[in-house]
């Protein structure tokens, strides 16, 4: 399954069992805890005067008193900003897999000599309520996920909660303002700002090195019952669009309020862009089947040799799926060569693989 797929809508009630032994776990919890399975943080401690915070979201607001020590992500990428700003949560949320921790090669280093966090499962049925609240978190955050009323008002009994914000769709919060959120959360909203920016710029000298890309056209996609499009408040199309790239004008139409959607052949004009990046999974069969499709074979970005390949289970793929303030450096050393390659308006031009794929 894809990793766009693997984002499970969060839905369904959580069982009242679960509800009761949460919060009775949760009543036993303190800020002052200090044992072997606290927040393994690298020593930066937050602003003086940060506290308290109210941060808005999706199903009103939350207060957050003081500095969180111990942290639970819920979102799908919410470790990496963490990480980033110098904290490290007691508990993650695994989303691509294979990583101890839920901690990609990207952010590793920023474990410093910390325990790397346990690890959670969302199966379908929403958040481990049990294993968040045996944790003892002081602050649980969901910015990048799909969390429901329900799942926020119950996890909400033990710990603040830093839902996702109201003005995106599910999972489609941009990098940014994750980042720029789960800082204000802890008390390094100028730390945060810092670390956005720095990212931004990367971003701005990859378009003034690549003036190509902001005259061209380009789609995310990935061949999962068909073909799966990424819609604009995805952060794989949005790499793309921080790039410079137009994304297609009909593509949310194409996929409503979601962060994408399998397309019928008849959209498959949605694809036929200046540039076509697929998340496979492999660079040989998949891509060889997907050349195989008669209406897809025939279209300009395949005959042109417009096309970038990422494999879904490598840690460039993970990386590229994940998109955070961490990630994106990493991506961007792989993917920017390659989309020059593909536009560069030389359909003998290979567009390859990076040397260091992961």
């Amino acid at each position: 399954m894809p990793r766009a797929t693997r984002v499970s809508r969060l839905t369904g009630l959580l069982a009242s069992v679960l509800l009761l032994t949460a919060t009775a776990v949760a009543c036993g919890s303190s800020d002052s805890d200090s044992d072997s399975s606290s927040s393994g943080s690298t020593g930066s401690s937050a602003s003086a005067g940060a506290f308290p915070v109210t941060i808005a979201h999706k199903y009103g607001s939350t207060t957050v008193k003081s500095e969180p020590k111990r942290i639970v992500t819920v979102g799908l990428t919410d470790q990496d900003a963490v990480l980033a700003l110098g904290k490290v949560p007691v508990g993650t949320t695994e989303w691509v897999g294979g990583y101890k921790g839920a901690i990609g090669p990207w952010a590793q280093d920023k474990l410093g000599g910390a325990a790397a966090p346990t690890v959670l499962k969302d199966t379908g049925t929403g958040p481990q309520v049990e294993k968040i609240a045996a944790l003892r978190p002081d602050l649980i955050l969901a910015v990048y996920s799909g969390l429901t009323k329900a799942q926020y008002e119950s996890l909400s009994k033990f710990a603040p909660v830093v839902a996702q914000p109201k003005q995106y769709n599910d999972y489609g919060v941009p990098w940014q303002r994750q980042t720029e959120e789960i800082g204000q959360a802890l008390g390094k909203a100028a730390e945060a700002r810092t670390l956005v920016s720095g990212v931004e710029a990367r971003f701005a000298a990859a378009k003034k090195a690549h003036p190509a890309f902001a005259k061209a056209t380009a789609v995310m996609a990935t061949p999962y019952e068909g073909v799966f499009v990424y819609g604009s408040e995805d952060p794989r199309s949005r790499l793309l669009s921080d790039l410079g790239f137009a994304l297609p004008k009909d593509l949310d139409k194409a996929i409503g309020d979601q962060f994408g959607a399998n397309i019928s052949k008849e959209r498959y004009d949605l694809l036929d862009q200046g540039v076509a990046v697929w998340i496979v999974p492999d660079t040989t069969a998949a891509v060889a089947k997907l050349h195989g499709d008669p209406i897809y074979g025939d279209l300009n970005v395949v005959k042109q040799g417009r096309e970038v390949f990422v494999k879904e289970s490598s840690d460039y793929g993970n990386a590229v799926s994940l998109s955070t303030v961490l990630s994106i450096p990493y991506v961007l050393d792989r993917l920017v060569p390659q989309l020059a390659a593909a536009v560069d308006g030389k359909p003998a031009t290979k567009v390859g693989q990076p040397a260091s794929y992961g």
